[in-house]
């Protein structure tokens, strides 16, 4: 399935979740922000939030800084 993540098409494996993106991503678990359709899924969900085909997924990382 095709999912939007910040903008680009990523072909996911159908009733992907949003752990298997942060892992295909290589995304920390920490300083991370996901949100699927606008709405901020929690870190603790991610293993039980599934991705649909069309979904459009926003990836917020957080930056340090002075």
């Amino acid at each position: 399935m095709i999912v939007t993540v910040n903008g680009e098409d990523r072909t996911l494996a159908d009733g992907a979740t949003v752990r298997a993106l942060v892992a295909e991503l290589d995304l920390p678990d920490e300083g991370v922000a996901i949100a699927v359709d606008g709405m901020v899924v929690p870190g603790s969900s991610w293993g039980d939030t599934p991705l649909d085909a069309g979904a459009e997924v926003d990836v917020l990382t957080a930056v340090q800084g002075g």
